[in-house]
């Protein structure tokens, strides 16, 4: 079966995006991971698929794919580059543009410079909305890895995260700590694992190890958890530049636990191409 795909990155966070409202295919998690890998595939951080909706008040369905073949809740940086994608394949002309994904409707706003800004809800902290296990909400949880006590802010934004602040980002154990939080007990579905570093009470320096990917350049959840994360714990106000390693995004929340925060950030094509499945 031939698919013709779109390469993207938001940040350099990198998307295989197939649009499945003009054309027919079904991907298996096999199928994805072969097409994940860097070497013997094309080479991405997420599949995004682009699909009709099945709530009439959407405009599309938007799902996710990690590189491990396991389907997830939300993808901010790909929801960057979903919003510019229907539009370059002229399937909407809206700017406004209302999407459903596993973990709930998100509202996408193209703005006259051709960034994109996402209506990503509001952050949830209730442990069970990631879900997580503990007792009550907490600006900060206890959680011991390998018998060192570490203090994480919990947050769902559509998938869960775990934020933990380091004095600096450089020298933060990702690679060692990165998978032992993402696998931790108390994390059943698993989680993303970001690590923060307060430059200022406008800025943050942010990497993210993705759950099912590692780490990637960008994760536009994770930035928006790290900053409702950082802005509970009276560390910054909004708005806040979050540097990643391939990039900057900007992030907007009152703090208002019942108010949407707002993720502005860059979308680019990289190229178009056409794969046979098998």
């Amino acid at each position: 079966m031939r698919v013709y795909f779109t390469k993207m990155h938001g940040l350099g966070n990198d998307f295989m995006v197939v649009d499945l409202v003009t054309q027919r295919a079904r991907f298996d998690a096999e199928q994805i991971r072969r097409l994940a890998d860097r070497h013997f595939g094309i080479g991405f951080d997420q599949l995004l698929l682009v699909e009709p909706p099945r709530n009439p008040e959407m405009d599309f369905r938007y799902r996710i794919y990690n590189a491990d073949g396991s389907e997830v809740e939300n993808c901010g940086n790909g929801a960057r580059c979903f919003a510019r994608f229907v539009r370059d394949q002229q399937l909407t002309h809206k700017r406004e543009i209302r999407v459903e994904t596993l973990g709930g409707p998100l509202t996408l706003l193209v703005t006259e410079d051709e960034r994109v800004q996402v209506d990503m809800g509001a952050p949830r902290f209730a442990p069970e909305a990631l879900p997580f296990t503990a007792d009550a909400d907490r600006v900060l949880h206890a959680l011991e890895v390998d018998g060192e006590r570490l203090e994480i802010g919990a947050v769902s934004m559509g998938n869960p995260h775990a934020v933990l602040r380091v004095d600096d980002v450089d020298s933060a154990p990702v690679a060692r700590l990165g998978p032992r939080i993402e696998h931790h007990p108390h994390f059943p579905r698993q989680v993303n694992v970001g690590f923060m570093q307060v430059a200022s009470r406008h800025e943050i320096r942010l990497r993210v190890h993705e759950r099912g990917a590692g780490e990637t350049l960008a994760c536009g959840t994770g930035a928006c958890a790290a900053v409702a994360s950082g802005i509970r714990q009276g560390l910054l106000e909004s708005p806040v530049t979050v540097h990643l390693p391939g990039g900057s995004l900007t992030i907007e929340w009152t703090g208002d636990e019942a108010a949407p925060l707002l993720m502005t950030g860059p979308a680019e094509r990289v190229f178009d191409g056409r794969v046979n499945l098998r």
